[in-house]
């Protein structure tokens, strides 16, 4: 009985501080706080704020996620 290959995550192995971090890299803080006004970006912000909130709000969290995917990044060597 043939079964069906796992869908393929995109983030799979991907941690959220990675993402977070690469975004502040490439977009800065008052960038990511223009797309998505969320406080931890605006107020004071830091990685560890960052991650506290994405993980206690699934919906925010997914918004990153997007943009992150979205994202335009150099091939891997």
């Amino acid at each position: 009985m043939p079964t069906n290959p796992p869908a393929q995550d995109p983030l799979h192995g991907i941690t959220l501080e990675t993402i977070v971090t690469r975004l502040v890299e490439k977009y800065g803080w008052e960038e990511l706080n223009r797309r998505f006004n969320f406080k931890c970006f605006a107020s004071d912000p830091s990685i560890s704020s960052s991650l506290k909130f994405l993980r206690k709000t699934p919906w925010a969290r997914q918004k990153i996620e997007v943009l992150y995917l979205r994202s335009q990044w150099p091939a891997e060597s």
